[in-house]
């Protein structure tokens, strides 16, 4: 009642921010986010448990910041999240659309009250390796190292086991590292992570392919157990006439490279600049969600000259739309800060044809369309032209790459692509589990962390007989997206 205002911390000006890749949120004073901690009314009943899925104890270390006991703040919160740098920048926060203050006012800020407490945490060398009290013998593999792996390879390490985490990429964190652009988490807070995981005896192996360099039998042979937590990476493309043309992409085709840029890799031309590069295009990109974001703002730091971002569905409400009342995530129109600087957003549109001229993208035809019965018809007389030197496709994935591993370990699937798993997270095939958008769909990385999590519960339970492990949520507690 004191404190009714909600504050975020400002973002960096957009004509500074665009010419650097650093993140756009300017510092925010510890005064001002306990206030913010303060607006937290320890309800009887806190939705926000219901919103996020790791169970995150949100009233209690809100009350801990209101009162400075940083120290017992981070405790409660690494209590249930291995990650809460990852989350406090990359997760939407469905807590904060189920917060109790939301239903009439603004809700609690507690995405931001939780990146504050893990990143003073680090700053003040709170976060130490934890090691076994005893070693068990059994040895564990993780397929992917992108945020289910590691908190999979994070609890089965402190459990005793020896766990060895394959990542196919050349360095270690998955669509963290390489998906995610920099201005939206600098690599900074992988590495530092993957620091302390190591100190307590995990066992990082990039450049592995696993299905390739070491074969499903050996995989088998040479662990008691393995989680398969390689993500949904078979991305959505758009088979319509011209997509073989040049200058087409997918968005993971094109956002790695950015990444590598940024980390130092030389893979640039003569004028500094990666293979796929926005420099000097009229960039389309098909797809309005976060991914389709982030190529928005990396096209902008890469200096696009025009960029209009397409999106099927149409324009969300303002405000909390009707058909996901609270306590649900509300469907509402939002802003991302690659929004804030810049581009063209447009709604309820069909790409149909990519134009070309000698082999090469210079636009598209397009239309408008509307929702008749669950789908989409095209508007007749809507019809239009868009030049384009550069399209990415950011239309998300629909599973998980079969051929290879998956294959060679003869898993079953769902009807839907994904990995079959029982209530254990177990797949088809005894001693092989799966976890986070592998078995899932794609997902949100707050469900990434909790399948981790109670993945590796049932590893160890399954290795040991039981487990004092967390087991966060369940697979069938589970509606696929």
């Amino acid at each position: 009642m004191k404190y009714t205002q909600r504050e975020l911390p400002a973002r960096r000006p957009v004509p500074v921010r665009i010419r650097d890749w650093k993140e756009v949120y300017e510092e925010f004073s510890l005064d001002t986010l306990q206030k913010q901690a303060t607006r937290c009314m320890d309800c009887g009943i806190p939705f926000c448990h219901n919103g996020c899925p790791l169970g995150n104890l949100i009233p209690e270390w809100n009350d801990l910041v209101r009162t400075g006991r940083w120290r017992d703040a981070i405790e409660r919160l690494h209590a249930t999240n291995n990650f809460p740098e990852f989350t406090g920048r990359l997760c939407p926060a469905p807590c904060e659309g189920s917060c109790v203050l939301g239903i009439n006012q603004d809700p609690v800020t507690i995405k931001q009250i939780e990146v504050e407490i893990i990143d003073k945490a680090f700053d003040e060398g709170w976060v130490t390796p934890v090691l076994p009290s005893a070693k068990t013998g059994k040895r564990v593999a993780v397929v992917g190292s992108g945020p289910a792996g590691l908190a999979a390879a994070q609890q089965l390490t402190r459990a005793g086991h020896e766990v060895t985490v394959f990542e196919r990429a050349d360095r270690i964190g998955g669509l963290l590292r390489y998906g995610i652009p920099e201005f939206k988490m600098e690599k900074r807070h992988i590495d530092r992570r993957l620091a302390q995981m190591e100190a307590e005896g995990t066992v990082f192996r990039p450049g592995v392919n696993v299905g390739v360099d070491i074969t499903a039998q050996q995989l088998r042979q040479q662990f008691d157990a393995v989680v398969l937590a390689g993500g949904a990476t078979a991305w959505r493309d758009l088979p319509i006439p011209g997509r073989d043309l040049d200058g087409i992409h997918q968005a993971m085709e094109y956002l790695p490279l950015a990444n590598r840029v940024q980390l130092g890799d030389p893979i640039t031309d003569e004028d500094g600049q990666p293979p796929i590069t926005a420099k000097g295009k009229r960039v389309v990109i098909v797809g309005g969600g976060d991914t389709g974001a982030d190529c928005l703002g990396t096209a902008h730091r890469q200096g696009a000259i025009s960029v209009h971002q397409f999106e099927i569905m149409p324009r969300p409400p303002e405000t909390r739309a009707p058909s996901t009342p609270w306590p649900t995530y509300p469907l509402m129109f939002r802003v991302s800060s690659a929004h804030e600087e810049g581009g063209e957003r447009v709604y309820s549109v069909n790409t149909e044809e990519f134009i070309g001229r000698d082999g090469k993208v210079v636009g598209l035809r397009a239309h408008e369309v509307r929702m008749v019965d669950g789908r989409f018809e095209k508007v007749e007389g809507t019809d239009f032209e868009l030049p384009a030197d550069l399209v990415l496709l950011a239309m998300g994935f629909v599973g998980p790459e079969r051929q290879g591993l998956l294959t060679d370990l003869g898993v079953e699937f769902t009807d839907r692509g994904n990995v079959a798993r029982d209530d254990n997270f177990q797949t088809s095939v005894p001693g092989v589990f799966v976890a986070g958008d592998m078995g899932r769909g794609q997902s949100l990385i707050v469900w990434a962390i909790a399948e981790g999590r109670a993945a590796a519960a049932s590893v160890d339970r399954y290795l040991m007989g039981r487990t004092a492990l967390p087991a966060p949520v369940k697979p069938t507690s589970m509606p696929q997206r």
